[in-house]
This record gives structure tokens, sequence and C-alpha cells, in this order.
């Protein structure tokens, strides 16, 4: 196994490809941990579990979107560290980077655990579904430190080239939630608080593999257990590159917040129809994600290099990917939509308003596409701002305005629906103006057209 990629040379669009693929599959094997548990549970326990297993979803990703935001910033200095050869800058932000996910991951659990209730009360969440989500909900935060470790350990190994390796273990873990969802739920009659332990103990097998790889490591990337800390010049770097996306994941997942609030005033039927195809779309959105953070990777080598050049050159190559991708799985879900949304339920109500979700989708995941390939390009290059200001716009602030305003005038499910393909449009233009301008270039910036590195 090839234990890091340097991206500064060879054919652009298989260096790109290749690097995304083990990201593909890693992020659909993550995918795996709550998909499974919305099958299992709206099988074997009911609909309203399922609703209740998809009303935490959004409230999840809005915990844990500023973590995984911040550590795009660690890996954008990491990988700039890298592509620049500076293997003392490199481990100084590998430790930071440690640091900040342990940190970050006892917070989140406590505030996950302790907010739970607030926040679903504060959603909306139906009485018939509220005290199975809250359960669910503390339950899957009592692990969550798992996963950012996790999430931003893999961050590192990306950094460097190795996206194969955290694909191994997210399978393990991906398997293992399969197998104890099985044993809690169906053989041991746990009920819901089953489907969230599974997921803990997959996510905590995941967190122990990728530490213990660091750790023994002979890379440069290497983990020296005494060495995490925060290095002060390298942990206002990572947060001052790395907050603007975390701020960006965290208003997203806010605005998805209000969608969820929407849905819930229509029933506990359309929350399990929208809850069994938000599953779907993970399927479809992470892959997109893959080839931005492939992209981001590719960039940030790149410019700690000084081939800018080389960077225009991957920014055509990975939209194009994205494009692609999002066009043939459109079709795909669309052709065999009911069967897809009938997977996690056999209530054909469940299902009529799960493919009636799906028609607003599935047509337009190429604007998404151009959206997230073109920030992630964008973020290699270590320009966060900018990207955080066009997400935030498109994906939050539009998005609200435009349910509120459509809901007071009909209280429909189409307008809620249709707020999504509306941002993905307004952000995919945005974007591709900002992209087109060029300033983000650092070869185009003369004030710092060396992109010099301090470590």
């Amino acid at each position: 196994m090839k234990k890091s990629t340097v991206m500064t040379e060879g054919v652009i669009w298989k260096e790109i490809l290749f690097f995304s693929i083990p990201l593909i599959l890693g992020n659909l094997f993550q995918q795996l941990y709550n998909t499974v548990d919305s099958i299992i549970v709206g099988n074997y326990i009911g609909s309203e579990a399922l609703a209740a297993v998809g009303s935490s979803s959004s409230i999840i990703n809005l915990l844990i979107g500023f973590c995984i935001g911040a550590s795009a910033g660690a890996g954008v200095v990491i990988s700039q560290f890298y592509g620049a050869g500076d293997k003392n800058g490199l481990k100084k932000a590998v430790h930071t980077t440690v640091a900040i996910s342990i940190a970050a991951g006892v917070i989140l659990t406590v505030a996950g655990i302790a907010l739970a209730p607030v926040i679903l009360r504060a959603m909306g969440t139906p009485a018939e579904v509220f005290r199975e989500a809250v359960v669910y909900l503390q339950v899957y935060f009592g692990g969550i430190v798992f996963s950012v470790i996790y999430n931003m350990s893999a961050g590192i190994l990306n950094a460097v080239g190795n996206s194969r390796r955290s694909l191994v273990y997210l399978m393990i873990a991906a398997f293992s939630n399969i197998v104890l969802d099985i044993l809690f739920v169906i053989v041991l009659k746990m009920g819901i608080v089953g489907a969230a332990l599974a997921t803990d103990i997959s996510q905590l097998l995941s967190c122990v593999f990728i530490i213990l790889y660091l750790v023994k490591s002979k890379e440069v990337y290497h983990v020296n257990i005494k060495e995490i800390r925060f290095y002060d010049n390298l942990l206002s770097k990572i947060i001052r590159i790395g907050l603007p996306t975390g701020i960006q994941n965290i208003v997203i997942s806010f605005s998805n917040v209000i969608v969820q609030s929407s849905v819930n005033s229509f029933g506990a039927v359309a929350m399990a129809g929208f809850a069994a195809y938000i599953k779907i779309d993970g399927f479809n959105i992470l892959p997109v994600l893959s080839f931005g953070m492939a992209a981001a990777t590719f960039t940030g080598q790149n410019v700690g290099a000084g081939k800018y050049d080389r960077v225009k050159k991957g920014m055509y190559v990975s939209v194009g990917m994205g494009v692609v991708y999002t066009i043939l799985t459109g079709i795909l879900l669309l052709t065999f939509a009911p069967q897809v949304i009938g997977v996690f339920t056999k209530n054909p109500d469940v299902v009529g308003y799960g493919v009636y979700i799906m028609r607003f989708f599935c047509p337009f995941y190429w604007l998404l596409g151009i959206l997230q390939v073109l920030s992630g390009t964008i973020r290699g290059a270590g320009k966060t701002l900018e990207t955080m200001l066009v997400f935030l716009f498109s994906l939050c602030i539009l998005r609200v305005a435009w349910i509120w305003g459509a809901l007071a005038i009909e209280h429909k499910l189409d307008w809620v629906m249709t707020a999504y393909p509306v941002s993905w449009l307004v952000g995919a233009v945005l974007i591709l103006l900002y992209a087109w301008k060029g300033n983000w270039m650092p070869g185009r910036r003369k004030k710092d057209a060396a992109m010099p590195l301090s470590s």
C-alpha cells in the first residue's frame, strides 16, 4: 500500500481520480452508519422511530459541522507544508490537529447530550417522536468524540495523499455497525438505543485503528503522544483558515435544521419520507464532497510547491468529474426512485413522500457538484473566507428566507423542497464568478505570489 501521494507531479486527472476513489468509498461507508440505522429502525421498530432518527440527523450535522470544517483548515496547512517539503512545520501541524480534535470532541459530547432536548423542542419535533429522538441523539453523542478524532485524523492522512488507509478502517467500522445493529435491534430488541449504541461502538473502532496507525507510523506525519499540544503559531494559522469553513458548515447545518423544522410541520409521515431520502441524498452528495476534498489537497500541495498553473488545470478536471458523477447518479436515482425509498420502509405513504422529495433534488445535483468542487479548490489555496460567504448567502440566508417567505404565503411541501435547487443554482453562479476572476490564485496575488509558509 502506497503510504502517501505527492500530487505535484504526474498526470493530473489520474492523480485526482485515484486519490478521490478511496475518499468516495470512505465517505460512502461512513454514510452507512446512519443509513443502516434507518433501514433497520424503519423496518423493525416503525416509521415513528425512523422519523426520530431522521429528525436527529440535522442536529448531529449542526454540532459536528464546525469541527469538520475546522479540520479543513488543518488539511490546507498540512498539505502546503507537505508540498513544500517542510518536515518541521508538518510535524507541528499534525500534533496541533490531534490536540484540536480531542478538545473539540469532548466539548461536543457534553454539548450534544445537554442540549438535545432543548434543540429538538425548538425544532417543533412532534410529541409522538420526541422522546425517542432525544434518547437516540443523547446516546449517539455519547460517542461523538470518537467520530471527531477519527475524521480529523483522516484529514491528516488525506492532506499527505494517503486516502487509502482511512478507507480500510472505515470499512471495518461500517461492517461492524451492520453486525451490531442486527444484534442490538433485531436480536436483543434494544430499540432505538441499540441503533445509536451500534454507531458509537463502530466509531470507536475506526478511531482506535487510525490513532494506532498514526502513532506506529514511521512516516513524516507520525504522531508522538507526548508531543500532542497546541503550537501557538500553527494553532492560529489553522484557526484562521479553518474558522470560516467551520462557520460555513455550522450555518449550513443550521439552515438544514430550519428545513427539518418546516418538514416537521407536515407530520410524522412526511418526516419519515424526508428522513429516508436524506439518507440517499448523502450517498450522492458525499462523493461530490470527496472530489472537493481531493481538489483541496491537490491545490494545497501544488500551492506549497509553487506550481500555480497545475492548480488551474486541476480545478477544471475536478469540476468535470463532479458534474459527470452527479448527472449519472441523478438519472439512476430518478429511474429507481420507488425501489430505493422502499428499502427503508414498506409504508406506501412514506415511500410516496420520499419519491416526491427526490424529484426536487436529483435533476439539480450537478449544480452542487460545481459549487462544492470549486470551493474545495479555492479553499486549498487558503482562501476560506470567500467560500464561506458564498455558502453562507446561498445555502443558508437565501434558503431560509425562501422557506419562511414561501410558507407564509402557502403551507405546501413543494416550497420547502424548491429551496434546495434554488440555493444550489445561486451558489454555483457565485462561485463560478469568483473562480473566473482568479484573485484567489496565489500566482496572481503579487503580495503573496510565493505563498511562504512558516513553521
